[in-house]
């Protein structure tokens, strides 16, 4: 499957249509920034965003996130509290 890469000035000017064309064609799309970092843009069907395995999938490769969690699980736990 060919990745198109495209300008971030072409995201800009044609953002709705550039991602109907990547949701439409399923190809990914790749938008060169300015100083030349690379962004990917991939549709997601909504079984595939329904499933629990890709939001796992997308915390577990979070580092952050994962600092998070650790600080979170060690912390003692404290209840609401009633109004």
């Amino acid at each position: 499957m060919a990745i198109k890469t495209i300008p971030l000035s072409r995201l800009e000017t044609n953002l709705r249509e550039t991602l109907n064309e990547c949701a439409d064609s399923g190809r990914p799309v790749v938008v060169e920034l300015p100083d030349h970092r690379l962004i990917a843009i991939a549709a997601v069907d909504a079984a595939t965003a329904a499933d629990d395995s890709l939001v796992d999938e997308l915390l577990q490769s979070n580092a952050a996130f994962q600092d998070l969690v650790s600080k979170s699980m060690a912390s003692p736990r404290v209840p609401f509290a009633a109004k």
